[in-house]
């Protein structure tokens, strides 16, 4: 049996392995300020559906219409006119169609709506999933549940998740479904209660090589119609920005790349292989390199608009890899495109992009993105490069744990470790903490050496000032005192607030938790007094707030 065949048997096995006895499975999608996106499918039969959901568990004072759900078919269903910044709970109700039995009800599951500015919260990275060839489903099942236990407002796959173009002359449609559904079960078990983002890998085919190779019946054309089938992604509307081009052979809009903002953070998710050949289509690579890779004018405007018009404190920006299908973070980030370099050091931008203005990491650094994720490379990376993290998110199923390292280690100038797991990324108005959330199999925990759901690397990243706090830095200074401190801190003001105005002082942990507040209505005195006693030892931050405008952030150590 040759390979192709036996990764379709694989797939077609798996496939009916239906996690956890699931009847359906739910994916949840494109969240916004006032809607959500609910995509179901019934495994075993058709299906009467509708949901319940309301904003207090149990409480359900909302219910949708009722539905007819066919068999392995998925059916979306956009809930709207909710609130922001608000957790909503639900379940799923369903009968057989064409009986007249109870509808049963399902598990309770929740979402929440846009994050507000000022709000502190959690989203979850992985990369390389590769179950169709050498990724361990198994070991994926353990970093889905690691990732549950997040409670991340979203998931972020960074690609090599569906797809496989090894095999892109040969390969069918009806392949291309099972390739793609086989995550649904998956997913299933925590993207009921997680939103799911996609960002496009090489390994999907989504590219330009193969969209404009005997249309429509190719790989890429194939790929994104089953991924759209079965997924729900952001396209443009009054919510996200994105990719407005209307596609052909059915495939509309492409849904792949956009952006969003969440609490304090701008998210910009990028394609990097749609329209990935510089020259085409008079040339047209299937790997293009060097001044060949483009990002495309299109996206690359997009781009630059989308940063440039952002006010937000924080910016994320996701690529499966820097230009494409190269290697490293920050040393292929200074060539070419991205960097505008050659291999000499000679800069050449503007010869080989005249009129674009800057390269891509020259954007990143003159709108303060904070940080760039990117997989494709298969283990844990952060590089640092004129104050943009390059991170290298791990893959997520490797059950060697080394493949990357070995492979790819040397492309990275620092702090690598070797797969498999997720990020985890806590963003709060003081700070945004990376932590690298190990994932292992049972049977390799058993020296107690591993330990799964450990945190093997962690760091942070600081706000930078915005307006807010430059304009209480003038107005009111803040000192804290004593610090490190134990017993009592003394917030002194250089001069006094005005009596109308009120003042909350807030302590927060390093994972963003509220630990006390303290509010007061004008301050007649310079010094405000708030006691520490019986919190535990450690790092916090101190967030001073003058009349609901003007913040302050001060690290505090408390001994």
């Amino acid at each position: 049996m040759n390979t192709i065949k036996k990764i379709y048997l694989f797939i077609l096995l798996a496939g009916c392995q239906f996690v956890n006895g699931q009847t359906y499975n739910v994916i949840l999608g494109r969240p916004t300020d006032s809607a959500i996106t609910m995509s179901i499918m019934f495994i075993d039969k058709q299906a009467d559906v509708y949901w319940e959901y309301g904003t207090t568990s149990g409480n359900y004072t909302n219910t949708t219409p009722t539905f007819v759900a066919q068999v392995n078919t998925p059916l979306e269903f956009d809930f709207t006119n909710l609130l922001p910044n608000t957790k909503y709970f639900y379940r799923t109700r369903y009968r057989a169609h064409g009986t007249s039995s109870t509808f049963s009800a399902g598990t309770e599951h929740t979402f929440v709506t846009q994050r507000l500015t000022g709000s502190t919260f959690t989203f979850d990275v992985e990369a390389d999933e590769h179950l169709y060839d050498y990724g361990n489903s198994t070991l994926y099942g353990i970093t889905l549940n690691n990732e549950a236990k997040d409670n991340p407002d979203f998931l972020m796959t960074l690609g090599d998740i569906f797809g496989d173009d090894h095999y892109p002359w040969t390969i069918t449609s009806h392949q291309c479904d099972s390739l793609h559904y086989l995550y649904r079960a998956r997913l299933g078990t925590i993207c009921h209660s997680i939103p799911f983002y996609i960002c496009l890998g090489n390994h999907e085919g989504e590219k330009y090589y193969y969209l404009d190779s005997i249309p429509p019946n190719n790989l890429a054309v194939w790929s994104t119609l089953w991924r759209k089938y079965y997924y729900p992604n952001p396209y443009p509307n009054n919510f996200y920005t994105g990719d407005t081009i209307h596609e052909g052979y059915g495939i509309g809009q492409p849904e792949n790349y956009y952006a969003w903002t969440w609490g304090n953070a701008l998210f910009v998710v990028l394609d990097v292989y749609r329209n990935d050949c510089y020259n085409a289509p008079s040339i047209d690579l299937a790997k293009p390199g060097n001044w060949d890779w483009t990002l495309g004018k299109t996206e690359y405007t997009w781009l630059k608009n989308t940063l440039e018009s952002s006010k937000s404190q924080y910016k994320f920006v996701f690529a499966h890899h820097v230009s494409g299908e190269s290697r490293g973070g920050i040393i292929p980030a200074k060539l070419c495109e991205w960097g505008g370099y050659d291999k000499n050091g000679s800069y050449l931008f503007d010869t080989y992009r005249p009129g674009w203005g800057k390269p891509i990491h020259q954007l990143f650094v003159d709108n303060g993105v904070n940080i760039f994720f990117q997989g494709h490379d298969h283990l844990f990376a952060h590089e640092v490069l004129d104050n943009v993290t390059y991170q290298e998110v791990p893959m997520a199923a490797d059950a060697t744990y080394t493949k990357g390292m070995l492979a790819n280690g040397d492309a990275y100038t620092s702090d690598t470790i070797d797969a498999s797991g997720h990020v985890r990324v806590t963003v709060s108005p003081s700070f945004v903490k990376v932590d690298y959330i190990r994932a292992f199999l049972p049977t390799d925990t058993l020296s107690h050496v591993n330990h799964n759901g450990e945190v093997a690397f962690s760091y942070m990243i600081p706000s930078k000032t915005p307006a807010a706090i430059e304009k209480v830095t003038v107005n009111h200074p803040v000192l804290i005192s004593p610090n490190p401190a134990s017993d009592e801190i003394n917030i002194v003001f250089n001069q006094p607030i005005g009596i109308n105005k009120a003042v909350v002082v807030q302590l927060q942990s390093i994972d963003g938790r509220i630990i006390k507040q303290l509010k007061q209505n004008g301050i007649v005195d310079t010094v405000l007094n708030m006691g520490i006693q019986g919190i535990s030892p450690g790092i916090y931050t101190v967030i001073i707030t003058v009349d609901r405008i003007n913040t302050s952030c001060q690290k505090l150590i408390i001994r």
